[in-house]
């Protein structure tokens, strides 16, 4: 672990030259590239330097631990057995952070809800959700900013897609894909009957144009006017866009704005991280199925977790784990769900190590 942790220091100093160099900066692209790599060292290497300051700070109370002053000695002797926990503790966190990453945590994600079975049930629950990853955003001081909404007349959403901006938002949120399953009395009925309805999560790493070059010649852009729920006109204008991918057949429609310009640059953001996730999807499959993800598959067919209302419960199906706090969690407390998952996926990977 030692050679490890020297080598991803040597390399961090090299990258931190190498950022400073105009050349690099001059070059959009490889500036872009080792900015996220030195990103992805700096904890790793933050605490590889404070293990070397405890490890450092423990011999030296070691040897006074032998100092013919048995006054020193007794305080040198006091002081070891915390000094030794903080290194346990630190080379513990250490094991975890050199645990391999996955490349698209620190990325922004682009968060889609889509209502499944269920009617206008599906719907409104769809609106809870996004909510609920607003409010978990809100929490971690990240940006949302809605990119395409397809509202219904009782407040709900047959599909909307949000980005998400803030460092880290895809390592905590990407445990978000699937299905998410509601039990509750819906609004719109009478016999107090409980239903269960789905809602569909895809949670995609937000593609930058250095990760996805689209050629103008590859896109059809069609324009047309907005409308809202009911199909009434909201717009006079011809300001909805929508950008089909010749090559793949990926539609994507934006007429959240006003401007013709705006809902255009929506629409190729979105495209963009459906063409990376598509890529690495292939990317994945190609290399073996061994590397699905140790918590699910991701898969938008699997149900992930249910929310039961009169129990006030939510069960994650992955790792078993129920919380009664169904209220809070709909307030974007996610972390009682979030934190065992990112540890269960933890304690896989050290085993797989091991």
């Amino acid at each position: 672990m030692l050679d490890k942790l020297a080598e991803v220091e040597t390399r961090y100093r090299e990258l931190e030259a190498m950022l400073v160099d105009p050349a690099v900066i001059a070059n959009g692209r490889e500036f872009v590239r080792l900015s996220r790599e030195r990103s992805a060292l700096e904890e790793i290497v933050a605490c590889y330097r404070e293990w070397k300051a405890v490890a450092g700070e423990e011999r030296d109370t070691a040897g006074l631990a032998e100092d013919p002053d048995a006054d020193v000695r007794e305080m040198a002797r006091a002081e070891l057995p915390g000094l030794r926990a903080r290194r346990e503790q630190t080379e513990a966190r250490l094991r975890i952070l050199l645990i391999p990453k996955d490349p698209n945590d620190e990325r922004d994600v682009l968060v889609e809800i889509r209502a499944g079975t269920g009617g206008e049930e599906a719907s409104l629950f769809a609106a809870d959700l996004f909510r609920m990853y607003s409010r978990f955003a809100e929490r971690r001081g990240w940006k949302v900013e809605i990119l395409s909404a397809s509202p219904t007349g009782l407040g709900g959403y047959k599909e909307i897609v949000a980005a998400v901006e803030g460092r880290g938002a895809y390592s905590l949120l990407k445990f978000e894909g699937g299905v998410h399953r509601v039990q509750r009395v819906p609004a719109t009925e009478a016999s107090g009957r409980i239903h269960t309805s789905a809602v569909t999560v895809a949670v995609l790493p937000e593609a930058d144009e250095v990760d996805v070059a689209i050629d103008d010649k590859e896109l059809r852009i069609d324009v047309f006017r907005s409308s809202g729920p009911g199909g009434q006109s909201v717009n006079t204008t011809d300001s909805a866009v929508r950008v089909t991918h010749l090559p793949t057949g990926l539609v994507v429609s934006c007429q959240d704005e006003k401007s013709q310009h705006k809902n255009k640059a929506k629409a190729l953001k979105i495209l963009r991280s459906r063409l990376l996730e598509r890529a690495q999807e292939e990317q994945r499959s190609a290399i073996a199925e061994s590397r699905r993800s140790m918590v699910g598959s991701g898969d938008r067919s699997e149900r992930i977790r249910t929310y039961n209302f009169p129990q006030n419960r939510v069960t994650d199906h992955r790792i078993n784990l129920t919380v009664h706090a169904l209220d809070r969690v709909l307030d974007g407390d996610l972390d009682p769900i979030v934190g065992p998952l990112v540890a269960s996926q933890q304690a896989a990977a050290l085993e797989a190590q091991a």
